[in-house]
């Protein structure tokens, strides 16, 4: 069995779980204040971006290894 394939899966559940994560607590954020929409929305494209680095990391990795 190839452990390689379900290392990259599990990153990948992990990395969907984050992005969700990040959308449910802008919008959230986004509801509760609409004057701060702008500023909610660059920090949730900037979480999704860290949290997709993590993913293509994880992609990298399982390929090297």
């Amino acid at each position: 069995m190839n452990f390689n394939i379900l290392f990259y899966g599990a990153i990948a559940l992990v990395v969907v779980v984050g992005i969700s994560s990040i959308a449910l607590s802008a919008h959230r954020a986004m509801s509760r204040q609409p004057e701060v929409q702008d500023r909610a929305f660059i920090v949730m494209v900037l979480g999704a971006a860290m949290c997709e680095l993590m993913g293509l990391l994880g992609f990298v990795l399982a390929l090297i290894g």
